[in-house]
C-alpha cells in the first residue's frame, strides 16, 4: 500500500533515509558498532586515519545534530573498544587502530555494495539534481537551526 503522493518533500526524504539507514544498521549491528560510532570512524578514516579530537567532536556534533557530550561519549566508546587511540605524536589527535581501520573498511565495502544496488539504473543526471536539491535543503535546515 502506498500512502505518499509522487514528489519530493520532507516525508519522502525521511522515508528514503530511514529505509537506507535500516540497511546500514544491519551491517553495523553485525559488527557490534552503532551508527554514531560508524560516523565517527568514517570521519577519521576519510581524514587520512588521524584527526584532531576537537575537530572530530565538532564534525560529529554538526553532522548528527547531537550534543557535544554525545559526540565525546562516542569517542570514548571507540577508544575503550580500541578502535581509536590517542596519537602519540600529537596527543590532541586521535587515530584509527588497525582494528578500527579493518572494521571501518569492511563495513564500508559491504555498504558500498548495498548502495550500488539502491542506485543502480538511476540516470546520472537525476542523481546530480537530487544531490543539489538535498544539499540546498541541508543548507537551509542548518541555517534554521543556527537561527533558533
Amino acid at each position: 500500500m502506498t500512502i505518499t503522493a509522487p514528489g519530493l518533500d520532507g516525508r519522502a526524504i525521511a522515508l528514503a533515509h530511514y529505509a537506507a539507514r535500516a540497511l546500514l544498521e544491519g551491517v553495523l549491528t553485525r559488527r557490534g558498532v552503532t551508527f554514531h560510532q560508524n560516523v565517527t570512524l568514517r570521519a577519521v578514516a576519510v581524514a587520512g586515519g588521524a584527526l584532531g579530537r576537537d575537530g572530530l567532536v565538532a564534525y560529529v556534533t554538526g553532522s548528527l545534530k547531537v550534543d557535544e557530550s554525545v559526540a565525546r561519549a562516542t569517542l570514548g566508546e571507540l577508544t575503550a573498544a580500541r578502535l581509536l587511540e590517542q596519537d602519540p605524536a600529537q596527543p590532541s589527535r586521535v587515530r584509527l587502530t588497525d582494528a578500527g581501520r579493518e572494521l571501518y573498511e569492511s563495513a564500508a565495502a559491504e555498504t558500498a555494495g548495498i548502495s550500488a544496488r539502491l542506485y543502480a539504473g538511476i540516470p546520472a543526471e537525476d542523481l546530480a539534481v537530487a544531490g543539489r536539491v538535498l544539499e540546498l535543503v541541508t543548507q537551509r535546515a542548518n541555517a534554521e537551526l543556527a537561527a533558533a
